[in-house]
C-alpha cells in the first residue's frame, strides 16, 4: 500500500499547548528482522562497521579493542484528531455541478500546515463512502461522498481508525466500498476487513525508522448486527482480543503500539469509571499510546504507569487521551464544535546489541474549531488551529465577537486538557 510522502517542514506557534512531559519508556526489546507493512525505508547514516586500530605502545603485543558504535537515535512525530464527520448540510456549498463532484479541501485549508509537521497523522473517520447509489445523508445513518477519501490524504492524514458506531450505516456493503476508497487514496484504515485474512493483516507504519503499530476497536454499532458469514468485519472492544492483537504487532517488530478506542458516553466532556478502567487495562496489555473518540466532545489525558518487567525500573507509561473531540461536524455549541490536534514526538534509541528503547515525550495540543458561516441557503466550513488563528487576527477578516470566542475556548480548553494531570502548563 503506497505511503505519503517524506514530510518536511514545520510550521510553529508560540501560543500552541505544550507540554513537555519527562520521555517514557514504550518497551525495548531486539527488533525482529521483518515487518508486515509498507514502510519507508529509514534515512541514511549507520556508523561505519570498523572504526580502526591503535598502534600498541613500545614494548607492548596488545592491540586495543575498537571502541563501541554508540548507539543511533531517531525521532518522528504522531499527530491525532478525533472525529471526521459529514452531516447533510456539509455537502450543498462543496458540489461542483460542472464536473459532478464534491471538493472539500476548504475545510482543512488552515490545519494543513500544521498536520504537515506529523510523520503519523490519525484521525476517526466516522463515515462510512460507501457511493451515492446508497443515497448521501448525514444523522443518524451517514453516507459521504467518496471524495472525501482523497481529500483527507491531501490534507495530510496517514491512518484512519474505520471502527466506530457508523461503521455499519450502509451496511458490509458500505464498509467494504469505504475500505477500497481509502485504501486507493493511499491512506490505511484500521479496525474494520472484508475478509478473514484482511483482518489479519498488521498496520505497522514506519517512519525515520521507527515501526509503529496502530489497531482500532469499537464498543458496536448502534444495534446494526455483523453479517453472521462475516464476524471479522469491525473490531469490537474484547480485552483478550485486543491483547492478542497488540502481541502479535510486537512480534512483528512494532516498536510501539497505537491503539484507537471508540467508547464513552456522547456530550460527557469527563471520563467515565468504564473508559479509564478499560484505557488502564489496554496499556497493561502492551498498548503504548491511547487515542479515544465517540463523545464528540474533548476528553482530557493522562499518563497511567503499569509494571513492566521489561521497561526501565520495571515501570512502564502509557499515553491516554480519552476523547480528541470533533474534528470536522455540522455540531455546533456546547463544546461539540471543539477538538485538538495532538502531537507526540517518539525517539528510538537503537543499541549495538540489536536491543532497542522507544521513548514518547513533548505532548502538545492545539485545539481546533469547525468556524462555520452561511451565504443565502448554504454553509461553508473551516477547521481553524486557534492559537495561530488568534496571533494572526490582524492579518485576518473576522469579527471581534468571534476573536473573542476564540479566545474563550482556547483558555477553557488548556484547563480543560489538563484536568487528569499535575503536568504545568508550558
Amino acid at each position: 500500500m503506497p505511503l505519503k510522502r517524506q514530510r518536511t517542514g514545520a510550521v510553529g506557534c508560540a501560543l500552541v499547548l505544550s507540554l513537555a512531559l519527562s520521555a517514557c519508556a514504550l518497551h525495548a526489546a531486539p527488533s525482529p528482522s521483518s515487518v508486515s507493512s509498507s514502510a519507508r525505508p529509514a534515512p541514511a547514516g549507520t556508523m561505519p562497521a570498523n572504526l580502526g586500530t591503535e598502534t600498541p605502545p613500545a614494548g607492548g603485543s596488545q592491540t586495543a579493542s575498537p571502541p563501541e558504535k554508540p548507539p543511533v537515535v531517531t525521532e518522528a512525530s504522531l499527530m491525532a484528531v478525533g472525529d471526521i464527520m459529514v452531516h447533510s448540510p456539509q455537502l450543498p456549498a462543496y458540489y461542483n455541478a460542472r464536473t459532478g463532484r464534491y471538493d472539500f479541501s476548504p475545510w482543512f485549508s488552515e490545519v494543513k500546515p500544521l498536520l504537515s509537521q506529523g510523520d503519523w497523522v490519525v484521525g476517526n473517520l466516522e463515515t462510512p463512502l460507501a457511493g451515492k447509489d446508497l443515497k448521501y445523508t448525514g444523522y443518524p445513518r451517514f453516507n459521504a461522498p467518496p471524495e472525501l477519501a482523497e481529500t483527507l490524504r491531501d490534507a495530510g492524514f496517514d491512518i484512519l481508525s474505520t471502527a466506530n458506531n457508523h461503521t455499519l450505516d450502509r451496511g458490509y456493503v458500505g464498509l467494504a466500498r469505504t475500505l477500497r476508497r481509502l485504501r486507493e487514496a493511499g491512506l490505511v484504515p484500521v479496525g474494520t476487513a472484508v475478509s478473514l485474512a484482511d483482518s489479519q493483516r498488521l498496520a505497522i507504519v514506519e517512519r525515520s525508522g521507527i515501526k509503529l503499530g496502530f489497531l482500532a476497536y469499537t464498543y458496536g454499532t448502534n444495534g446494526i448486527p455483523l453479517p453472521r458469514d462475516k464476524p471479522y468485519a469491525v473490531n469490537l472492544i474484547s480485552l483478550p482480543a485486543m491483547s492478542a492483537d497488540i502481541a502479535r504487532l510486537k512480534r512483528a517488530g512494532a516498536d510501539a503500539v497505537v491503539v484507537s478506542l471508540h467508547f464513552g458516553t456522547e456530550y460527557e466532556r469527563m471520563p467515565n469509571a468504564g473508559q479509564r478502567a478499560l484505557a488502564r487495562q489496554t496499556i497493561e496489555a502492551g498498548a503504548d499510546i491511547v487515542l479515544g473518540s465517540h463523545s464528540h466532545v474533548v476528553q482530557p489525558y493522562e499518563t497511567i504507569e503499569v509494571a513492566d518487567p521489561q521497561a526501565p525500573g520495571g515501570v512502564r507509561r502509557g499515553f491516554v487521551i480519552y476523547s480528541l473531540g470533533n474534528f470536522i461536524s455540522n455540531q455546533k455549541g456546547n463544546w461539540k464544535d471543539v477538538g485538538v490536534i495532538l502531537k507526540l514526538k517518539l525517539t528510538k534509541t537503537a543499541q549495538a546489541d540489536g536491543t532497542s528503547l522507544t521513548e514518547w515525550s513533548g505532548v502538545e495540543t492545539t485545539p481546533t474549531w469547525v468556524y462555520t458561516r452561511e451565504v443565502g441557503k448554504k454553509k461553508y466550513y473551516v477547521v481553524l488551529p486557534l492559537p495561530q488563528t488568534l496571533a494572526a487576527r490582524a492579518s485576518q477578516e473576522r469579527t471581534e465577537a468571534e476573536y473573542a470566542k476564540m479566545e474563550e475556548l482556547l483558555n477553557g480548553m488548556g484547563r480543560h486538557l489538563r484536568r487528569l494531570t499535575a503536568a504545568p502548563a508550558g
